[in-house]
């Protein structure tokens, strides 16, 4: 009785597991591989559309990828994985999700930030320096007309949407 428990313990540890540690993968389009998850990273290779990748770990939009006997990161986006999210819970799922085409009929939502992990989000600061030069790049509503008037654009006037019939709690909320 005790064998045959710790056997089918093993054996459930191990596929919960399975999934988790490497799933394969394609690589969408040329790119290169970095050795951190950054593209200001040095480059630690380079893999070319097609090429069969072992997926290894993720974080943020990058995957941790060995190809051949090259191992670096690599942009979510740049790789296929599995068989494209069709309803499991692993790696694959996840990724494939964002890699491939959807029904166009529905609706989906996707918002992020590109560059940036926990880390350095944690850490930012007022920059006074940098709001400054961004407010430099501004231009006055004058400005913006006479720009759009030489492309060749007009304004238009939309009304607004009207109230909603009940203060009902949307099913839309954000987590």
């Amino acid at each position: 009785m005790k064998r045959s428990t710790i056997s089918l313990s093993v054996l459930a540890l191990s596929l919960l597991t399975a999934p988790a540690l490497a799933a394969s993968g394609t690589v969408l389009r040329n790119d290169k591989l970095y050795v951190q998850p950054s593209a200001t990273s040095a480059a630690a290779g380079s893999v070319a559309k097609g090429a069969s990748v072992n997926v290894l770990s993720k974080q943020g939009g990058w995957l941790r990828v060995s190809a051949g006997k090259t191992t670096g990161w690599i942009r979510l986006l740049s790789v296929r994985v599995g068989e494209g999210g069709v309803g499991g819970t692993g790696l694959g799922d996840v990724v494939g999700a964002a890699t491939t085409k959807s029904d166009p009929s529905r609706v989906v939502a996707v918002a992020g930030l590109r560059g940036l992990n926990d880390e350095e989000l944690k850490q930012a600061k007022f920059n006074a320096e940098e709001l400054g030069r961004l407010d430099a790049l501004g231009v006055s509503g004058a400005q913006a007309k006479s720009f759009a008037a030489q492309a060749g654009l007009a304004a238009v006037s939309v009304p607004a949407l009207p109230q909603p019939a009940s203060q009902q709690q949307s099913s839309w909320e954000p987590n």
